[in-house]
């Protein structure tokens, strides 16, 4: 056997997408040869995703000729050979429109191959005691899904060096089916936890129900349950989207407010974290402008140091940290949100077709923000890939009161915005008997982080027009709507 020695470390793709071979320095002399089979800070540097292998496998093949596959799992594979040479077949078997797609080359102990998931694996040894390893980043389980294809497909086509009436093949391989009875292995999974919440509904608005979404109301998973991690085949899914939270800010100041809040917002999500950083899965975390303190003059970015003040933003902010200790994690933090169900605009607009005058808190500042902004705002980071880590999400326009936003709810929906009257947040909750949460003065968030990713929210102003337009079409019987 020849082996390159001295090359340097490459990478070359393939016309399989995701599926990379590189090119391993190999150092010999009279003594033998030395190569890095896997060296991870390398790798990365080259472009090849961390994908965390768990298990390390080596098949020995006695003789020249011994042709295995076509196999495709539910997990990565970093292939290499240690001793020998074999000729290598890769079928795309994942559900696409690369579905069918061939790639074959030689592999010696100076070239290595990475192949993604649902990617049909198979090989032929062209020397004697050929040791082929591979690496993957899943423990074999009866649950995952495999696929499987025959070694003579007429339509993949491989040109075997060594044909193979020729070769050993054991009799299960020589059973696999042609590829038009080919099951496709799936894409991984997305998980959409708090499915029933307002930005849920969003989210399942806009992903639809497409095979691979997979939605979750606390009851279908409850991520404070003690039986979370083995609730899901976590291998499964690619992505956790959290849009589950306790938002009774006021509640959470109570004792048992205060234990539902830490459990729901801090201790569950460190819980996903866990799940995600073991998996290999992109963390997706919605927080709040709850974890900064509002004295701040001017635009919140994602660096500003948090400080939250009372209980609900406490534990966003303990959520926060422990989803950042995820390697894959996008923590959106958002403010005022509207969406469907119960909410702020809805309730001024009750309030102004019943002939009720409200007060309106005129002192914190900040801009609201839709559901449907912040749902196609994930589907473009999870779509775009830019670099993991915090991004401010809200409706973008210049940033206003409470109390401006009524006016304007009562202005679109054709009534007087002079009905409401502005007052000092002290003096909305002076004489409550219950307990109160401090609110930031200040909740506007600097969007440039994440316009410079390409998406731009809408401003809040004409979402709003659009939100009140939606919520009369959805209520004929209320009259008043009518000028919106």
């Amino acid at each position: 056997m020849s082996i390159a020695f001295g090359k340097a470390l490459t990478r070359t793709k393939t016309t399989i997408p995701g599926l990379v071979v590189f090119d391993l320095p190999v150092h010999g002399d009279a003594r033998g040869w030395f190569k890095e089979n896997w060296q991870r800070e390398k790798m990365l540097a080259l472009g090849l995703e961390d994908f965390g292998p768990v298990q390390n496998n080596i098949s020995f093949n006695d003789q020249a000729g011994t042709t295995r596959g076509i196999h495709a799992e539910p997990w990565d594979k970093w292939v290499s050979v240690a001793t020998g040479r074999i000729f290598g077949a890769w079928v795309d078997l994942r559900d696409g429109p690369t579905f069918g797609a061939v790639y074959t080359t030689e592999l010696d102990p100076s070239r290595a191959i990475f192949v993604p998931r649902g990617v049909g694996n198979s090989y032929q040894t062209l020397e004697p005691d050929t040791a082929y390893t591979y690496l993957v980043n899943d423990h074999w389980s009866p649950d995952a899904e495999y696929s499987f294809l025959n070694l003579a497909d007429e339509t993949a086509a491989i040109d075997w060096p060594i044909a193979l009436s020729e070769v050993e093949i054991s009799a299960k391989d020589l059973a696999h089916p042609r590829l038009q009875d080919v099951h496709p292995i799936p894409p991984r999974k997305t998980l959409i936890l708090g499915a029933g919440g307002q930005l849920g509904l969003a989210l399942r608005a806009h992903y639809g129900d497409a095979p691979h979404i997979e939605y979750a109301t606390r009851t279908d998973l409850d991520i404070t349950a003690p039986g979370l991690p083995s609730a899901r085949r976590s291998r499964d899914y690619d992505t956790i989207i959290n849009a589950s939270a306790y938002t009774a800010v006021d509640t959470a100041e109570t004792p048992d407010g205060r234990t539902a809040a830490w459990a729901a917002n801090a201790t569950g999500v460190a819980a996903l974290a866990r799940i995600a950083t073991a998996n290999g899965i992109t963390l997706v975390h919605v927080s709040s402008d709850y974890v900064y303190d509002g004295t701040k003059h001017g635009e919140y970015t994602e660096t500003d140091p948090i400080s939250p003040l009372g209980v609900y933003g406490q534990t966003k902010a303990a959520g926060d940290t422990a989803a950042g200790t995820c390697p894959r994690h996008y923590i959106i933090r958002t403010s005022w949100v509207i969406g469907e169900g119960h909410n702020f605009v809805r309730t001024m607009a009750n309030l102004a077709e019943r002939g009720i005058n409200p007060t309106v808190v005129n002192d914190q500042t900040g801009r609201l923000t839709f559901t449907t902004d912040i749902a196609a705002g994930i589907h473009h980071l999870l779509t775009t890939h830019p670099e993991y880590g915090t991004y401010n999400l809200t409706s973008t326009g210049t940033p206003t009161t409470w109390a401006d936003i009524a006016r304007s709810v009562f202005e679109l929906t054709g009534h007087d915005p002079a009905r409401i009257t502005g007052v000092t947040t002290t003096d909305y909750f002076a004489g409550a008997t219950a307990p109160v949460a401090p609110r930031p003065h200040n909740s506007t968030l600097n969007l440039a982080k994440l316009e410079a990713t390409g998406y731009t929210p809408a401003n809040h102003r004409v979402s709003l027009a659009d939100y009140l337009t939606s919520l009369n079409h959805s209520r004929p019987s209320r009259s008043k709507f009518a000028g919106v």
